[in-house]
């Protein structure tokens, strides 16, 4: 299925752009059982909402990692409906904060699988966003084995969304591998990477992808992510990280339960791609 290269942004237009707000990225290590990791992020968001955050992404699966990979078409929701869209819902609305719900199995064409879905909700518990994974991540090296096209159906829309502190393009996990996917977003103020990278992909290019897509778009980098072991046996590389548009790692948290927070600041951002305008300076080529 093609790609459709426009970013389709979501609506309502947003208030004017803040010019110094805190966003916040949950790291977790979660497990098979739902309601348990739903507890597990209400006390992390909670944290950072004390800290004053505005804007808070939760990691990929935040909701479920299974024993095996057929546990999470088990628990898929209708869009709209389910006990991980009320609660992304309900805990925006009761903080009065934006949160950008990771990825959540929602229902898929096929019975057998799932769309990988990253929901947005704005500070009164709407729904205003929703990206499908595109990129599906497979991997063949030594005892690790993983075949998402097995129980995911890939998504093929491009997501922005307009907020209150700038626009925001939608990614997950191995969709970091393809720039193409960044540039097709438009200039986009942050972006948002809820990732369950493995060890070894993880400590091999993680850090290195995440400021390289700062760098290039001149943009922040939310990166919320799974970090630890989990009871499938399953190691994830952690690392969640606030990135600026300059490359700077502004907050990083390496393994465990617990919140990454930094400051934006669209003034900054705004006199960077002033002084360095190479989005401007852009070509495209034709092939």
């Amino acid at each position: 299925m093609p790609i459709k290269s426009r970013a389709k942004v979501a609506k309502p237009k947003p208030a004017p752009v803040a010019g110094i707000v805190k966003i916040a990225g949950i790291q977790m290590a979660s497990g098979p059982y739902v309601s348990a990791n739903l507890s597990e992020a209400e006390r992390l968001i909670e944290i950072a909402v004390n800290q004053g955050a505005k804007l808070i992404a939760l990691p990929e699966y935040f909701a479920i990692m299974g024993l095996k990979d057929t546990d999470k078409v088990a628990v898929r929701e209708k869009e709209g409906t389910g006990p991980i869209q009320r609660f992304l819902s309900k805990i925006a609305k009761k903080h009065e904060v934006w949160i950008i719900g990771g990825s959540i199995p929602l229902e898929a064409n096929l019975p057998g699988k799932v769309r990988n879905a990253c929901l947005v909700y704005d500070d009164k518990g709407k729904q205003v966003a929703r990206y499908d994974k595109i990129h599906l991540f497979g991997l063949d090296l030594g005892n690790e084995h993983y075949r998402e096209e097995a129980t995911i159906e890939a998504g093929d829309q491009v997501v922005a969304v307009q907020t209150p502190f700038g626009k925001v393009g939608l990614s997950i996990c191995y969709d970091l591998r393809f720039p193409e996917l960044y540039r097709a977003m438009g200039e986009v103020d942050i972006m948002v990477v809820p990732s369950a990278f493995t060890e070894t992909t993880g400590k091999a290019h993680w850090e290195t992808l995440i400021r390289a897509r700062a760098i290039e778009n001149q943009a922040y980098v939310l990166a919320p992510a799974q970090g630890g072991y989990h009871l499938s046996g399953r190691e994830t590389h952690g690392n969640s990280m606030v990135v600026d548009p300059w490359g700077v790692v502004l907050d990083r948290l390496p393994r465990g339960s617990g919140v990454v927070i930094a400051s934006i600041n669209a003034g900054y951002q705004a006199s960077l791609r002033a002084s360095l305008p190479a989005l401007k300076h852009r070509t495209v080529f034709k092939v």
